[in-house]
């Protein structure tokens, strides 16, 4: 965990084949800017992983990026995790646009993630929406994309090929409202139930973090607060990670 914590803050590395080729999938389809510097393989792994070393190689002449076949050493002294399978990527930073009125399709929805406070949580936020056809996520100017190799990892690569806008959430629910869409923020104060709530598109949903929640103007803007009963008796919150896989394949659901 020291090892992790210590190289959080400067993770423009993405570790194991699932980050990587999302990246590659990105850059093609979604227009992330990020690019490959180069990719670091483990020389003992040429054999066992032949199809992905060839993926590779086709790959860099297309997108300008070189191979280097190391030890596992180098790459574990560079890696935050262990599960890279030898195949470690340095990168440059992802520029995430801010948002404006054009970036939002007619009857889609959208995220806008305030307040997490743990890279992990974030990523495993952004892997239940993406697989639950999410159209964006919406973040503030601070936020967790700087620690890629942590965030792609805990998403499985969804970090990559998700659609991020950045901007102010006050700003964003104007924009959307601009365009038709309902705003529903999660809470418990005066709150509705989110198997009673019309979450029919377009929608943009509002999930804060554990500790700070969502700020008393972004509820006070929100057309409705949501919250997500519970089964049993249970006196705490639900993570972030959980609330967006709650909100976002119910929406799914609803939408069918």
């Amino acid at each position: 965990m020291k090892k992790e914590l210590e190289k959080i803050g400067n993770s423009d590395w993405l570790e194991g084949m699932s980050s990587i080729s999302a990246l590659i999938k990105g850059m093609s389809n979604n227009g992330n800017d990020r690019k490959i510097i180069r990719i670091l393989f483990d020389k003992s792994k040429i054999r066992s992983k032949s199809r992905e070393l060839a993926f590779l190689k086709a790959k860099s002449n297309e997108l300008e990026f070189c191979i280097e076949l190391v030890s596992s050493e180098i790459i574990n002294a560079q890696a935050i995790g262990n599960t890279h399978g030898g195949i470690i990527a340095e990168c440059t930073p992802r520029t995430l646009p801010c948002l404006t009125v054009e970036n939002i399709v007619d009857k889609g929805v959208y995220f806008i993630l305030e307040g997490v406070e743990d890279p992990y949580n974030f990523g495993y936020a952004v892997r239940s929406l993406y697989a639950s056809g999410v159209n964006g996520i919406i973040l503030g100017e601070r936020n967790w994309m700087g620690a890629a190799g942590v965030v792609a990892r805990s998403s499985a690569g969804a970090s990559e090929l998700m659609n991020m806008y950045v901007s102010e959430p006050a700003s964003a629910i104007e924009l959307f409202k601009a365009k038709g869409y309902k705003v529903v923020c999660a809470g418990i104060r005066d709150s509705e139930s989110i198997f009673d709530t019309d979450l029919s598109y377009p929608l943009l949903v509002i999930l804060g973090g554990e500790k700070r929640g969502i700020s008393r103007n972004v509820l006070d803007m929100a057309d409705k607060v949501v919250r997500i009963d519970y089964g049993g008796e249970f006196g705490g919150s639900l993570s972030t990670s959980a609330a967006a896989a709650v909100f976002g394949f119910e929406i799914l659901r609803y939408n069918r």
